[in-house]
């Protein structure tokens, strides 16, 4: 039978596995207090770091439905929590990664869908959340933009070329018979 305390954390961790959008796993040995510290920080408010004992966490997991991790409980193991932009978490860790190669990402899970220290690194990558809506939201502007100038351009385009025909004609049609003209003189 499981103790009171065990099953106690065990439903926890399974609060905070539901409530986020994101985890990822790390392990830690050889980080100092004060870089565990540090990294916390980094993290921000969206996240929470915990050292975690792999046979509750593991079991926390699968009672929060993700069964994808389940090898990944192996020596010791922290998890980062992420309830905010996963883009942000995952940079910060990366970052503080390269910082302290002893903090190492062994890999995650995203909306549900498990994601490996390589597909983490890949997500650091991205830009942020309010980043990519910018940029959204400048290409929607944009586009609307371009089209009223490449109508606004047809009716002047228009113009600049009737005005061309018009002043050809007035040039070659002073001291030069038209061609039609010629062609009826001959006969």
């Amino acid at each position: 039978m499981a103790r009171p305390d065990k099953a106690a954390d065990v439903a926890v961790i399974t609060d905070k596995f539901r409530a986020s959008n994101a985890a990822v796993l790390t392990e830690y040995r050889g980080l100092t207090v004060k870089q565990m510290k540090t990294l916390r920080r980094s993290l921000g408010e969206n996240a929470q770091y915990a050292v975690v004992k792999n046979t509750l966490t593991k079991i926390a997991a699968n009672e929060a439905g993700i069964t994808e991790l389940d090898d990944q409980f192996a020596g010791p193991t922290a998890v980062a929590f992420i309830t905010g932009d996963p883009v942000e978490s995952a940079k910060a860790l990366r970052d503080f990664a390269k910082e302290n190669p002893a903090l190492i990402i062994k890999g995650g899970v995203l909306d549900g869908k498990a994601l490996s220290a390589d597909e983490i690194k890949k997500l650091a990558d991205l830009e942020s959340r309010e980043v990519l809506l910018a940029k959204l939201a400048g290409a929607l502007k944009a586009k609307p933009s371009q089209a009223a100038a490449v109508f606004q351009a047809l009716p002047s385009k228009l113009v600049r070329t009737v005005d061309a025909l018009r002043d050809k004609v007035e040039q070659g049609g002073a001291g030069t018979p038209a061609p039609a003209a010629e062609d009826a003189a001959a006969e």
